[in-house]
């Protein structure tokens, strides 16, 4: 019997087993499935009355609800690109102060951070919402979102980038260092350009996480798509119909955000990669050679 690096490769008979399970899982699904639509179609779930306001356009409220979705749609965007740009701000500003901070300083910091954290982001939304209109502060709803969103993320993000600084090679640091850039050159030219490419993936899934928040607005009786869709749902009483639309929306959009990163991720790899010349020599990237960007501390 063959063997690979990791386990042995199954016999005939271990074949046969893994097929005779496979076949029952399937058959398992398949009958789970079943049930499902039987249920639903019992309760009459797949009634053209239910889902043409969704999917035809002569239903009398087809132009309508999706008139209120594409508002709802664009009211979630909207808060969560302000949420997303303050948070990466504020979270560098504050990664970049816990890792310079002096030691009698950077408790404080690393306080907040901690404190921030700690708190779920649900009650960081509401707490804003109730208690700053106490104090004066009367916003609209959008910028409570917004307010607490960042509160939240932008210490998650801090976190992230600091990790992505802390995971880079002190030979980079020491090499700036010696060819004269001060530690807020190092930071801004050297360190932080790689940290954030190291951590990308880290950084947009945070992003989807922020984006996924905003449906909490509705606690503050902001008008983004989740809670758009429960007037919806009151109106037409199609609760499935209108939900599973709801989320192939939100399934769509982070899967735009993931292509976004693969391609932001692909643009900042570009950097990375050695020139050859037409022998096929390698060559080092000019950045290198002038000394400029991440890479050019030699």
């Amino acid at each position: 019997m063959s063997t690979s690096v990791l386990y042995d490769a199954p016999g005939p008979k271990a074949k046969r087993r893994v097929l005779f399970f496979s076949v029952l899982a399937g058959i398992g699904v398949l009958a789970v499935l079943y049930l499902v639509y039987r249920q639903l179609d019992k309760q009459k779930q797949f009634d053209e009355a239910k889902w043409s306001p969704l999917f035809d356009p002569t239903n009398k409220d087809f132009e309508l609800v999706w008139q209120r979705l594409g508002e709802a749609l664009t009211a979630t965007l909207v808060a969560a690109a302000l949420a997303v740009v303050f948070s990466l701000v504020i979270g560098t500003v504050l990664a970049v102060t816990r890792v310079t901070a002096a030691p009698w300083y950077r408790w404080a910091v690393v306080g907040l951070i901690e404190l921030l954290r700690g708190i779920p982001v649900v009650i960081m939304i509401f707490f804003v919402a109730r208690v700053l209109p106490e104090y004066g502060v009367d916003l609209e709803p959008l910028w409570f979102l917004v307010i607490g969103l960042t509160l939240y993320n932008s210490v998650v993000i801090a976190e992230i980038v600091r990790a992505g600084i802390n995971s880079l090679p002190r030979g980079q640091k020491e090499a700036a260092e010696s060819l004269g850039l001060t530690r807020g050159q190092t930071l801004r030219l050297v360190l932080l350009p790689q940290a954030f490419r190291a951590m990308l993936p880290a950084l947009i899934s945070q992003l989807v996480v922020v984006l996924k928040d905003t449906s909490l607005g509705f606690i503050i009786s902001y008008e983004e798509t989740v809670r758009v869709a429960g007037q919806i749902v009151q109106v037409l009483g199609n609760p499935i119909q209108t939900y599973l639309v709801i989320a192939v929306i939100f399934i769509l959009v982070n899967y735009a955000l993931g292509r976004l990163a693969v391609y932001v991720e692909r643009r900042l790899s570009r950097g990375k990669k050695t020139l050859k010349t037409d022998d096929g020599a390698a060559v080092l990237p000019a950045n290198v050679l002038t000394g400029e960007g991440a890479g050019g501390v030699m």
